[in-house]
């Protein structure tokens, strides 16, 4: 017998999509499962709430949006900003200048604005592709000018000079900034108060529905934070063996149309 549910908040890339970005039926007929049977549903991930809107119409989605790993919560309409939670003044310029000791590539987010320094270094392509729309090319960043600022991300494919740079910001910010990867080549820097975990909370207080009756599922490290927060938690098939050790199931990959399966299996089961 599954537990009570009445609001399910899935992670996006690597979870709700395949890894070619794209929504399988299987995931929309879940989606629409989960209506019928009266469970809410909502998304949050990496992403900036522009690059979610892709998704908001085909799943009629009627939650906020947690763009920025809850550093911005958007109305389902766009229409107005939920809740945010923007960098401090004096880390925005810290964090640049630790990614940049790390050989990574520094991008900046602000609301709407998605700054780079070099529109061909790695992943930009990817990332524009990801969240339909271009970044804003500077020559340099211009910390004194630079300001609600929700996110900056480091970029590498260099996993142990990810590693180092992951462990340098944790001890550079400590907890009044959260530090996590979004994906093995993205380490997100955001507010402490912009994580998964509070994510579940706001949802929580936003939509009136206890803690215990939300579901959480997701692949990557900053998905455990809303494992945490949540009554119950699946970790994708493609997750690492850390992540599904923190979750209460796992289910198959995002390729395997594994989060049909864990709504299925997990949410639904006895519902129906």
């Amino acid at each position: 017998m599954s537990r009570a549910v009445d609001l399910v908040i899935a992670d996006v890339d690597g979870t709700l999509v395949t890894n070619d970005k794209r929504l399988t039926a299987a995931t929309k007929q879940a989606v629409d499962a989960l209506r019928e049977a009266g469970i809410r549903f909502a998304i949050t991930s990496g992403r900036p709430p522009r690059g979610m809107r892709m998704l908001s119409e085909p799943l009629a989605i009627d939650t906020p949006l947690a763009g920025f790993n809850g550093g911005v919560m958007m109305a389902p309409d766009f229409s107005r900003v939920v809740a945010s939670h923007d960098l401090q003044d004096d880390v925005i310029g810290k964090a640049i200048d630790l990614l940049d000791d790390h050989g990574l590539d520094a991008w900046v987010y602000t609301h709407d604005r998605w700054l780079v320094r070099d529109a061909a270094a790695p992943h930009v392509d990817r990332e524009q592709r990801t969240v339909a729309f271009e970044p804003e090319t500077v020559e340099r960043y211009d910390v004194s000018s630079l300001h609600g600022v929700v996110k900056i991300v480091g970029v590498t494919d260099d996993a142990e000079r990810m590693k180092s740079c992951l462990a340098a910001a944790h001890k550079a910010f400590g907890d009044g900034v959260t530090a996590d990867c979004s994906q093995p080549y993205y380490l997100d820097i955001t507010s402490a108060h912009a994580n998964k975990g509070a994510v579940v909370d706001a949802m929580s207080s936003e939509l009136g529905i206890p803690r215990e009756r939300i579901a959480t599922i997701g692949d990557m490290p900053n998905d455990v934070a809303m494992f945490a927060r949540s009554g119950l938690s699946i970790a994708m098939g493609n997750a690492d063996d850390s992540v599904k050790r923190k979750a209460d199931h796992a289910t198959r990959g995002n390729e395997e149309d594994g989060f049909a399966e864990a709504m299925m299996r997990f949410v639904l089961e006895g519902r129906r």
